[in-house]
Formats: C-alpha cells, structure tokens, sequence
C-alpha cells in the first residue's frame, strides 16, 4: 500500500515542502489503512496530510545534530547499491 517513509532530516539541500507532503501522505495512508480514502473520508484525509505536513516542517526545522549534512547523491546511490544487491538473484 506505502513506500518506505524516508529519512528527511540532516540532508544538503534541506527537504523541499513535497517530500515532507509526501511523507506525511504516506503516514497518513498507513495509518488510515487506505490509499485512497472514500468520498465521506476525503475532507479528513487531505486535513490529516495538511497538519501532518505542517508539524513535521516544524519539527525539521526545530533538529539540531552536530553531525555534518548528508549528500543527496551519495545516499541515493548507496539506496541503489543496497537494492541491487538485495534483488539479485
């Protein structure tokens, strides 16, 4: 039904407003049960994803770490090297 939920926080460049959205979606599909709510659930869903959305901005914006930030690129191509190696067969 969902993607994993990714990591956001500690990457170069910061996360863009549609990967928090699209967190926050999957969050709320899992949670809810439904990828695609009824018609009598539409309106609460898509508030669910709105404030869900909201706090974890603000929460990403509110982490401190001392750790340096993560590169895009870098964690991708690990992402891949590790699927890659997980689905040969």
């Amino acid at each position: 039904m969902c993607r994993n939920i990714r990591t956001l926080h500690n990457f170069d460049p910061p996360a863009r407003d549609d990967e928090v959205r699209a967190a926050a979606l999957q969050y709320v599909r899992k949670v809810s049960g439904t990828a695609k709510p009824s018609r009598a659930n539409e309106e609460a869903f898509a508030r669910a994803v709105a404030e869900i959305a909201h706090v974890t901005r603000h929460l990403l914006d509110d982490l401190v770490t001392t750790a340096p930030p993560k590169d895009r690129e870098v964690e991708a191509a690990k992402a891949r090297a590790r699927a890659q190696e997980r689905y040969r067969a």
